[in-house]
């Protein structure tokens, strides 16, 4: 996992919005006007979420995004590695062998087994990819909503319900960003 982007921390909020929406589906282009950034933007993590298997597209006018499996089997890992990719917190360069002072070789000893500093590195990977694993949509999602006053879940879902409701009348425009 390399450096974790502001595309993991939209794709995250949006699939907080899926979460107990009572499985209706959300358009991308809807949940990035919910939050203030380019339907383009989240138009190219969404296809990356599917594709692991976190959220399915329903196609038409009241088309859109639902989480693929229970919010409680989606952990934060997960997206992370959808989102970024499954790449190295850190990309060692063995540098501990080019010190000017072993000339054009250097000795075995220097260079034997796991470099030391390496080592840390791969072991605040582990503790992170943990720490992600551990927490669920799920139990993210009830202490969002535990913080959040009451009303809003349901100003949310009204929201929601009002977007979809205006492209059913007026004809309707895909719902999501990609060809039916």
């Amino acid at each position: 996992m390399a450096h974790i982007t502001t595309s993991v921390e939209y794709g995250i909020h949006c699939l907080l919005w899926l979460v107990g929406n009572d499985n209706r589906p959300v358009s991308s282009r809807d949940l990035a006007e919910l939050q203030g950034v380019s339907p383009s933007f989240l138009a190219k993590i969404f296809p990356r979420l599917e594709k692991a298997g976190i959220v399915k597209a329903s196609e038409g006018v009241r088309g859109g995004y639902l989480l693929a499996r229970p919010a409680d089997r989606i952990s934060f890992l997960d997206v992370v590695d959808a989102i970024e990719g499954e790449k190295p917190l850190f990309d060692c360069q063995e540098v501990r062998g080019r010190c000017a002072v072993f000339g054009a070789q250097a000795p075995g000893w220097a260079t034997a087994g796991t470099c030391a500093i390496h080592a840390v590195m791969l072991q605040a990977e582990k503790a992170m990819r943990d720490t992600l694993a551990s927490q669920t949509l799920a139990s993210v999602g009830e202490r969002f909503m535990r913080k959040a006053p009451p009303a809003f879940a349901d100003d949310v879902n009204g929201w929601i319900s009002d977007r979809v409701s205006g492209r059913a009348t007026r004809g309707g425009r895909p719902a999501r960003d990609v060809p039916d």
